[in-house]
């Protein structure tokens, strides 16, 4: 594709399939960026999010009486509308690109723990009351519902951009594509082939609840991933590297764009001097960083409530009891400011918030949405998320780290006599029930006698996340928050997240290697 063809075109274009077939609002027709968003990324006004859903408060009370017509607890409203954009780069040339745009409401009735749902992309008062009629029947009594005022709950906004993806036209991304790979190409003459997309995401929530509480909230997403091969000897090997967040477009400069290169291309060579360790227990340090999705895995899913509420989880009752060093402190939270996983209210209107999990080593709290703290007498902790307005809501992880110990990290490294340090995992593989895992390490060090070896690769790690939370002797004091693209699964829904980590050391932990 060109670099002349304008956004709008471009976004039409790519959508033509998607829409023709559904309801198209006015606004798509508008320039969305003057509509939606002012420069310093603040949102707009509750009458501007009516007016972009073409509702009323009036309408959304109808849609609720219906909704709660035969006897239900509660209702929710989540109108959403989501434009998405992607570009690829191969074989040194922009060769794909498309865009997404999904747009509609979610209805969702309580009675008691369980849950009515229906959703349609026709927002209009006959198809939202049809929908209502359908998630209406969880609940089967006859019940007058009189609808109580909407007052607007304002929040924070943890994820303030300079753009709006909205403005950002797409022969202002390409030029971006085209440095990595020249960067890539430019940083070892082995390199043979480089991937680089590019994707965008401007989002837009609308929440209503039958308790009165109205939010909104304007959600900006970015990635640029590059994967590069290399080719030594009659040998290839394939690694990669990416940035995400709620960003716009001034988080790439310079800087992180070469990053995004020179990051690639290192994790990709270092593979031809790596080497396969000996299967066997050994003490495993997990890096700071992006190897905190071992602890949102194995540990962190444990934790949501409604695992917890069915006694699924090993953790289900060890609320107030040790699982952990007394230096282990673990915390989700959505309010990390521009981070992937940050929300600034879930999507059933509660506010985000930090949640201490476990703290001085004893498990403190679960991960709840509106139905599990019910079942607990608390209040949600503002996990209450979902992937569209197509999903009902779960209990879901934000951003999960462990807060910094008291060790250096390179006290860590000296204390170990064999083991592996793992710097980022993949396809890992989780049984919520018993906390039972095993991770691919992606990119990773031999350690012997105190000091960093050989890269290693083609090595898995098996364990059980209560195990290795018991198990971690060592934290150092040099966290950092991952960087990259992650999204966790959960009952056919993805959500993004993110997590985070201090260099840790865990005393034991399966490794899979040679003779294994």
């Amino acid at each position: 594709m060109g670099t002349g063809i304008s956004r709008r075109r471009f976004l039409e274009n790519g959508a033509k399939g998607l829409v023709a077939a559904a309801f198209v609002p006015a606004f798509l027709k508008a320039d969305p960026s003057k509509a939606f968003s002012t420069p310093d990324g603040t949102v707009m006004k509750l009458k501007n999010y009516y007016d972009h859903f073409t509702i009323s408060e009036e309408i959304i009370r109808e849609v609720m009486q219906t909704a709660l017509s035969k006897g239900g607890d509660y209702c929710d409203l989540f109108f959403q509308h989501s434009i998405s954009n992607y570009i690829g780069l191969e074989d040194k040339s922009v060769n794909r690109a498309y865009s997404d745009i999904s747009y509609g409401v979610g209805i969702r009735v309580l009675k008691g723990d369980q849950t009515g749902y229906s959703f349609t992309e026709e927002i209009t008062p006959n198809a939202m009351k049809l929908a209502a009629k359908t998630a209406a029947n969880i609940a089967n009594e006859t019940k007058k519902f009189d609808p109580v005022p909407l007052k607007l709950h304002e929040t924070p906004n943890y994820y303030k951009i300079e753009t709006p993806w909205e403005e950002v036209k797409i022969d202002q991304k390409i030029p971006y594509l085209q440095k990595i790979n020249e960067k890539v190409f430019a940083e070892d003459n082995r390199i043979i082939k480089s991937n680089v997309w590019f994707i965008d995401q401007t989002t837009y929530n609308l929440v209503a609840n039958s308790e009165g509480r109205i939010t909104y909230d304007y959600q900006p997403m970015s990635q640029i991933s590059v994967s590069c091969t290399a080719e030594q000897n009659g040998a290839k090997e394939q690694n990669g590297f990416n940035l995400s967040g709620r960003r716009g477009i001034e988080f790439f400069t310079p800087a992180n764009v070469d990053r995004l290169a020179t990051e690639a291309v290192r994790r990709t060579t270092n593979l031809f001097e790596a080497v396969k360790p000996e299967a066997g227990e050994m003490e495993v340090v997990l890096a700071a960083g992006s190897s905190g999705i071992l602890l949102h895995e194995a540990i962190g899913h444990g934790m949501e409530a409604d695992f917890n509420r069915k006694e699924i989880s090993i953790f289900a009752d060890k609320i107030g009891k040790p699982v952990a060093e007394k230096f282990v402190t673990i915390v989700d939270s959505g309010t990390n400011p521009n981070i992937r996983g940050s929300i600034n209210v879930d999507d059933e209107c509660n506010d985000s918030q930090e949640t201490y999990l476990v703290e001085g080593g004893v498990l403190k709290s679960y991960l709840h949405d509106r139905i599990s703290a019910k079942f607990y007498g608390l209040k949600p902790t503002g996990n209450g998320r979902r992937q569209s307005f197509r999903h009902p809501v779960l209990p879901r992880m934000r951003n999960t780290y462990m807060l910094p110990g008291p060790h250096k990290r390179e006290e860590i490294i000296e204390s170990v006599k064999k083991g592996i340090i793992a710097e980022d995992f993949t396809n890992g593989q989780v049984f919520i029930g018993g906390g039972d895992f095993t991770f691919y390490v992606k990119s990773g060090y031999l350690i012997e006698n105190g000091k960093i070896q050989r890269p290693i690769k083609d090595v898995n790690i098996i364990g059980n996340g209560p195990e290795v939370l018991k198990n971690i002797n060592m934290v150092a004091d040099d966290f950092k928050m991952a960087e990259g693209g992650w999204t966790c699964g959960k009952d056919g829904q993805s959500v993004p997240v993110s997590m985070g980590l201090p260099t840790v050391k865990v005393s034991s932990i399966t490794v899979g290697g040679v003779n294994s």
